[in-house]
């Protein structure tokens, strides 16, 4: 088979992986697919069954809510209630990018993306991907890790398989991802952060933006 057929093969394989995952999506179920930094396990985050079905396939804890992914304002309105002056200035700098924002959440979102404050965490994804994904299913999508909690995060597709093959039907496949730490998660308080987690982003890059005095 020639260099040609073999590239148009493979782009009617993806197109049909694609359409498989929206699907899946739109019925509730959950698939593995690549964001900017790891593998993630994606369903619609505003259906509460499947946000419940990610949670049973990691072992997650309940109490320990899952981040999401937004295509842009009007969506991310659909999870907050507000965005600080703070978060702003953090979204026109990381966004789209690996720095996930607990921002105050809706109370009609579901529960277990909820921590005990009150937020949500949220991002942009810069992978083109996950992007495609949530315009095209029109809702947030999680984007947890895909591996079950404990594990090493799935930096390749074949890792997120051996996981979650049997329990999860469609993996897209975005290549070798080679982020080392996930995304930097940051919770916005007045007007001052806390770190969460340090990951992508790194903390230094973040007080360069809003000041020694704001981390």
């Amino acid at each position: 088979m020639s260099k040609t057929k073999i590239a148009s093969s493979k782009a009617r394989s993806a197109v049909k992986d694609f359409d498989a995952a929206i699907d899946a999506l739109r019925r509730g179920d959950v698939i593995v697919f690549p964001t900017e930094t790891l593998y993630g396990l994606g369903a619609n985050a505003l259906d509460r069954a499947a946000v419940e079905k990610v949670f049973q396939l990691k072992g997650r804890d309940p109490g320990n809510p899952i981040p999401v992914l937004v295509a842009g304002p009007e969506m991310l309105h659909s999870l907050i209630r507000d965005v600080p002056p703070l978060a702003q200035t953090m979204m026109e700098r990381f966004w789209p990018g690996p720095l996930t924002l607990v921002l105050p959440a809706r109370q009609d979102i579901p529960k277990p993306l909820v921590n005990r404050s009150g937020g949500v965490g949220v991002r942009i994804s810069s992978q083109p991907i996950a992007t495609r994904l949530i315009q095209a299913l029109g809702q947030p999508l999680t984007a947890t890790s895909a591996n079950p909690s404990g594990k090493e995060p799935a930096r390749i597709l074949e890792e997120a398989k051996n996981y979650f093959s049997g329990t999860v039907e469609v993996f897209l496949d975005g290549g070798t991802l080679t982020s080392k730490r996930g995304s930097t998660v940051i919770e916005i308080s007045a007007d001052k952060i806390n770190i969460i987690r340090e990951g992508e982003v790194r903390i230094s890059d973040l007080r360069k933006v809003i000041g020694e005095d704001k981390c």
